[in-house]
């Protein structure tokens, strides 16, 4: 039976992310709309943690993440363990850690503040993505299970 109500949870999760189609994708421009990705990391936060006690390996948690990026609003995730380094993400082969002071001067340094538990929720407005250049809202809460960041992230439209 726990394992139907973790599974359940998890779809829970996949259906209401999925809600969104991926064709839908516009830039988040109200607080209605950031309020909406908090959500969606919320769902998140409690998926992973459903997931890892139903003992899905890592490969099919980045899985689920990708087909939820794939035919959703949403365009990206990144999970972090509790010292800030990535668990799960959408963008494979990449090996990030987020800062783990909020006030390092980068895009990232403000969800800092999600790992050391001084806030619960972290949103930024649209704006550049260091990386890339590219527009992105990202949104970021704690971890349910354990400390952690959970953060989505939205795509601009493209200039």
């Amino acid at each position: 039976m726990r394992a139907f109500h973790v599974l359940a949870i998890a779809a829970t999760a996949i259906i209401l992310a999925a809600g969104c189609a991926a064709n839908d994708r516009v830039a988040p421009t109200n607080d209605g709309e950031t309020a909406h990705m908090v959500a969606e990391a919320k769902l998140t936060a409690h998926y992973i943690a459903a997931a890892l006690e139903a003992g899905k390996s890592p490969e099919e948690i980045n899985a689920t993440l990708m087909e939820i990026a794939n035919t959703s609003v949403i365009a990206e995730f990144w999970v972090s363990d509790e010292t800030g380094r990535v668990e799960f993400t959408t963008q494979p082969g990449l090996d990030f850690a987020f800062p783990t002071d909020p006030d390092a001067g980068t895009q990232a340094a403000p969800f800092a503040d999600l790992l050391l538990g001084n806030k619960q929720v972290v949103t930024q407005a649209m704006q550049p993505r260091e990386a890339d250049g590219k527009p992105f809202q990202y949104v970021g809460v704690t971890g349910v299970d354990q400390p952690r960041i959970v953060q989505v992230g939205i795509a601009g439209p493209a200039k």
